[in-house]
């Protein structure tokens, strides 16, 4: 049995997407040990009175039909009065005994595959920010914040994969770095290959990115030793704070064409972004 419990403010304005999304996000710790997500409660902070009961109508809505998805069971939870609108889940899940990835699992000369594109924290930055566009870009961010990583996990589970994790609030940056640091080995990670919006890029390059993301850059800069001609930009966006980002797979070398084409059979992304290093300090290295 694994259990989890996660909730998010609004970061769409759409009820239902943000219910969508946060629901997707709760999931996605079951699903990056490799568990089958079992049942669900909600987790509902909400002003009833400012806000139409029908607003949590719609989140309670989005929320349940990623649950359907997954294939768990809704079988109630808590609300109290709140100013701040937050909505989660608590999730049990189960797996197969001794058949569990985390993010201590990795081993030298694993490969690691991405399975979403980066720039969910720039994009709800820049909803936040109503900018120019924004109903596109919160079409764009429910559009992948609400995927759910089913697929990713199927291949922890038929691969039997030791090392993974799902890319949340400290970016793809530190997470890989939290994976390096659990192992005691080192993670290289190629810049250029790393999948990003194009929307969040093009964000990103005009300064729109999350207060979250410059705190991920700053609080690892210690252990991250960046090659030379590495793209600021690219850096920015590999520790932007993401929402509901994609799973980290550490794949044994042996496996990682059988790991890709699971992968694109599911529809999934399957981004080669790295590989596991043996050094003698753990850390993070961009190139």
């Amino acid at each position: 049995m694994v259990q989890s419990l996660d909730f998010l403010t609004p970061v769409v304005n759409d009820p239902y997407g943000f219910g969508r999304i946060a629901a997707a996000n709760s999931l996605s710790d079951i699903y990056a040990v490799g568990g089958d997500p079992y049942t669900a409660m909600n987790i509902v902070c909400f002003p009833s009175k400012e806000q139409p009961l029908s607003v949590l109508k719609e989140i309670l809505r989005g929320g349940l039909e990623a649950i359907k998805e997954a294939g768990a069971i809704m079988c109630g939870g808590h609300s109290v009065e709140d100013r701040e609108i937050k909505y989660g889940l608590s999730v049990t899940g189960s797996l197969a005994p001794g058949r569990y990835a985390s993010n201590s699992g990795i081993r030298p000369g694993d490969r690691l595959l991405l399975t979403k594109p980066l720039g969910t924290g720039v994009l709800a930055t820049a909803i936040k920010a109503e900018w120019p566009g924004a109903l596109d870009l919160e079409g764009e961010l429910v559009s992948w914040a609400g995927k759910l990583n089913k697929g990713a996990c199927r291949v922890i589970q038929e691969l039997e994969l030791q090392g993974a994790t799902d890319i949340t609030g400290f970016g793809l940056g530190g997470h890989s770095l939290e994976m390096a640091r659990a192992a005691g080995l080192a993670i290289e990670l190629w810049s250029d290959r790393v999948p990003v919006l194009a929307s969040a890029r093009e964000l990103a390059g005009m300064g729109i990115l999350p207060e979250g993301s410059y705190a991920n850059k700053h609080y690892c800069s210690s252990l991250v030793h960046l090659g030379n001609g590495v793209d600021d930009l690219l850096v920015d966006l590999i520790f932007d704070a993401q929402t509901s980002g994609g799973l980290l797979l550490a794949v044994p070398q042996d496996r990682l064409g059988q790991a890709r084409e699971l992968l694109e059979s599911l529809g999934e992304t399957a981004a080669e972004v790295g590989r596991v290093l043996d050094l003698d300090q753990a850390g993070l290295h961009i190139l």
